[in-house]
């Protein structure tokens, strides 16, 4: 892993078989992309689903809870039953 000492570390979500991580990019402007991945599984048989959204954002932290937010989100939707 690399750690950039310009940002903090997120903690991951753990919600059911699901792990949640916000992980902004910055942009060239200043501004910051806002990104989650969502991975269950393991080994060969793990997938992680990546999302990134078109907002962008002034702060890493601010895209780092819009991210959190839209995969918490995501989860909760995958598993309610209906």
């Amino acid at each position: 892993m690399i750690y950039n000492n310009n940002f903090p570390l997120l903690t991951p979500v753990t919600m059911g078989k699901y792990r949640i991580a916000a992980c902004p990019r910055p942009l060239t402007s200043g501004r910051f992309e806002a990104q989650v991945s969502i991975a269950s599984g393991s080994g060969s048989a793990s997938t992680d689903r990546v999302m990134r959204f078109c907002d962008d954002f002034s702060t890493h932290d601010a895209a780092a809870h819009y991210a959190l937010a839209q995969g918490i989100d995501w989860v909760y939707e995958k598993t309610r039953t209906h």
